[in-house]
């Protein structure tokens, strides 16, 4: 099951159906202001079954493959007027019923899909991979990293889950212009026309901007636009001030991982993500610090030349317990 099937099913009060009904009424109706999408944004973003929602109503029309004669052209299409009050509300009703229903409602009409596009990518450990998506945006994931990617008439949406994403959008190829947002367990980071990083790291996330601008909104509420050479980290309830971005925040999308002055604990720690098994630093070198980039390569035998690079940097040695099980200790250390 994916991250939009387990979504969808989850049980919703009708409330909140009824307002992510109006939203997806609203949004799809082709007249929605700017305003009115940055006040969406922050519906989905205020409580996670407001997502739940959007999801269940982005999981209906996927699965359905269709539009009920009520939600077709006279409510949704972009050139058509905007349907009267009454006509609205039942529409809305209508499909607040469909997106409380159970499965087996989701198949009762066949017409035109508006679900333009939707897919999951992930990386496996000490893999990176690029993708060019359905609107010419470009994303690149780093080692051990999934993202879902679902494109609709209203939102170019892409979650991550784990890892880190290196995203360069494209203009919208629609003349709706829809807003391409970047959603994590935390809070959103929307993009305005720009090049950026954003990685999940436990509770909380971290953005870098390389190029234009994001506007970055926790689940809390709390919202930042972040400019490009900047970063910072937000959680769901609040974020960190901005700093100026690391050099080497999007050198992992080339293959290369970059240290300016890190201290080797945090710097082997940093290169175990991108190996299998243990790579440990040992306490009694986890301070001396590493500045340069070092080419990645193929997953362990990138991440050997690597350890093979710190021998002739610093005064430590690699110890090989076994393939899967390594130590960074003091030269001269025995093997432990």
């Amino acid at each position: 099951m994916n991250a939009v099937d387990s979504q969808a099913a989850a049980p919703l009060s009708r409330e909140i159906a009824l307002q992510a009904a109006e939203w997806f009424v609203l949004l799809h109706s082709g007249e929605a202001s700017e305003a009115d999408h940055r006040a969406f944004e922050a519906w989905r973003a205020r409580a996670d079954v407001h997502e739940q929602a959007w999801l269940r109503a982005l999981a209906v029309s996927q699965r359905a493959g269709s539009l009920p004669p009520t939600l077709g052209a006279p409510a949704l299409a972009r050139k058509q007027r905007r349907l009267g009050a009454v006509g609205r509300r039942d529409t809305v009703r209508a499909l607040a019923l469909l997106i409380t229903a159970a499965p087996v409602g989701w198949l009762a009409w066949r017409a035109a899909p508006w679900m333009q596009w939707t897919s999951t990518h992930a990386t496996a450990t000490g893999e990176r991979r690029e993708w060019t998506l359905a609107d010419g945006s470009r994303i690149v994931l780093d080692t051990g990293s999934a993202v879902d990617v679902l494109f609709d008439e209203a939102l170019r949406r892409v979650h991550l889950s784990e890892g880190a994403v290196f995203i360069e959008t494209a203009p919208d190829p629609q003349s709706r212009h829809r807003p391409f947002v970047v959603t994590t367990g935390q809070g959103r980071v929307r993009a305005l026309g720009t090049r950026f990083v954003v990685r999940s790291v436990r509770e909380r996330s971290e953005v870098a901007v390389l190029q234009g601008a994001v506007q970055i909104t926790t689940r809390g509420g709390a919202a930042q636009q972040l400019q490009a050479g900047q970063q910072l980290w937000f959680d769901a309830m609040g974020m960190g001030r901005a700093e100026p971005a690391d050099a080497g925040a999007a050198q992992w999308a080339r293959g290369l991982l970059s240290a300016d002055n890190m201290r080797l604990a945090d710097f082997v720690a940093e290169l175990s993500r991108y190996r299998s098994g243990w790579l440990h630093c040992d306490p009694s070198v986890a301070d001396l610090r590493v500045t340069g980039a070092f080419q990645l390569g193929d997953a362990d035998t990138g991440t050997d030349a690597v350890l093979a690079n710190l021998v002739h940097l610093l005064p430590v040695q690699v110890h090989y317990r076994t393939r899967y099980w390594v130590t960074v200790a003091a030269r001269g250390t025995p093997p432990g």
